[in-house]
């Protein structure tokens, strides 16, 4: 809850606040550091499984 209290009180934390959307998404997902690129090996199977689950909801 105090990190939810924190989210409202600095909402110009964009980096705080994507993290808390994405752990309210699912709370079991994985967070990447904004300085992993898009190129980083780590991310690139991950944005692609969800590109693709995107665009076949199915």
């Amino acid at each position: 809850m105090e990190f939810h209290k924190y989210v409202l009180e600095h909402r110009e934390d964009d980096e705080a606040l994507s993290i808390y959307l994405e752990r309210f998404r699912d709370p079991n997902a994985k967070v990447y550091s904004p300085d992993q690129g898009f190129d980083d090996p780590e991310v690139v199977p991950v944005l692609n499984k969800l590109l693709s689950k995107q665009r076949n909801p199915d």
